[in-house]
């Protein structure tokens, strides 16, 4: 990690999965985390730099290069996602796991890479991502977590995050990420300085996504229940 070779990483913590499975350990779990999103980070900033490139007039003779370049990078993108997606299904969620947190921490994981495809996709790509992402999320907030577990609050963000950017459901995200804050604004003294720490941050992000989207939300409406 810190000689910034995600790859290689990946590689190893492959091996990891191979002998642990589900029951890896959340040091193991958290180094898995760092290495996969890591692995497609720079993919996803070039996307979004190419993209805005292209709305600029200046470079609009280059358009046919330009749109052939990104799709490249987007396929490569769909590629490490979908590897990342078929690592986690074949060597820990068909195996058996007890541990409700490391189920739902994979789980979640599955949906977040669908929703990094969703970014770029297009068409049937893109109708098919979605669905994938929206039944993995859907799975993992079915798995019983308390409210301030950071797995669990994870997921609230990244689940209402898909919500407001890809299904376009501002209602839905906000719905989800209130009831997620909420929920673990009630609990919050309960815990433990470390867990406190952790949850805390967590619970920062929430407060300013719902903030950020009341302001951008075009219709009221959308958000009386905030």
């Amino acid at each position: 990690e810190q000689a910034e070779r995600f790859e290689d990483m990946v590689d190893f913590l492959a091996k990891v999965l191979d002998t642990k499975g589900p029951d890896v350990s959340s040091d193991e779990r958290n180094l898995l985390s760092v290495a996969f999103k890591n692995l497609i980070s720079s993919k996803r900033a070039a996307c979004r730099t190419i993209a805005a490139i292209e709305q600029n007039p200046k470079y609009t003779k280059y358009a046919d290069a330009i749109a052939k370049y990104k799709a490249s990078i987007e396929k490569k993108l769909t590629d490490d996602c979908q590897f990342i997606i078929d690592m986690i299904n074949s060597k820990v969620l068909s195996k058996s796991c007890e541990n409700g947190e490391s189920k739902a921490f994979f789980v979640k994981m599955v949906g977040d890479y669908y929703r990094y495809i969703a970014e770029n996709a297009k068409g049937t790509l893109m109708e098919e991502v979605k669905q994938n992402a929206l039944k993995a999320y859907d799975s993992a907030n079915t798995i019983p977590l308390p409210p301030c577990n950071p797995i669990k609050l994870g997921l609230a963000l990244n689940f209402s995050v898909f919500h407001y950017e890809v299904m376009k459901n501002h209602k839905q995200a906000c719905e989800l990420a209130d009831k997620a804050l909420q929920e673990a604004l009630d609990k919050i003294d309960e815990l433990e300085e470390d867990d406190f720490r952790d949850a805390k941050s967590i619970i920062e992000l929430l407060k300013e996504n719902l903030t950020l989207w009341k302001e951008e939300s075009q219709d009221p409406n959308e958000i009386d229940d905030l």
